[in-house]
């Protein structure tokens, strides 16, 4: 069976003032996007886990012992990661991480909790291409 790795910040660590963020967005709206991409990936016949992280070092721990713990296919590395200039640090952190950890899985980002299936999707050869849902 296929296995995905999803890698978030906790929602209810997000910082919602910064800018960089669409307005409106909470850790409510998050939580519930997660659940869409849970269960979008598992209709797809993949095996998903979840990391969500705290942005510090110990997020980053607790990702090498994730990814250590088993072997995955593809890890989506979520945007709430990536997108915030201010987040560059600890978005390199992950990227290092998965890259030391799990050197065989594909790596793949989505724009939203949402579309992570179409981001399994482009990377994994053996399944087709999923559009965006």
């Amino acid at each position: 069976m296929t296995r995905i790795l999803f890698i978030g910040q906790k929602p209810e660590t997000v910082d919602f003032s910064d800018p960089a963020l669409p307005p409106g967005l909470d850790a409510a709206k998050i939580n519930a996007g997660i659940a869409i991409a849970v269960q979008t990936v598992t209709e797809h016949g993949w095996q998903v886990d979840l990391c969500l992280i705290a942005p510090d070092d110990a997020g980053i721990s607790q990702i090498d012992r994730q990814l250590r713990s088993r072997t995955y296919d593809c890890v989506v590395i979520g945007a709430g990661l990536r997108i915030p200039p201010k987040g560059l640090v600890l978005f390199e952190k992950v990227i290092n991480t998965v890259h030391a950890a799990a050197p065989g899985a594909a790596i793949a980002f989505n724009t939203k909790p949402e579309d992570s299936a179409a981001a399994v999707g482009r990377q994994l050869a053996s399944v087709p291409i999923i559009e965006d849902e």
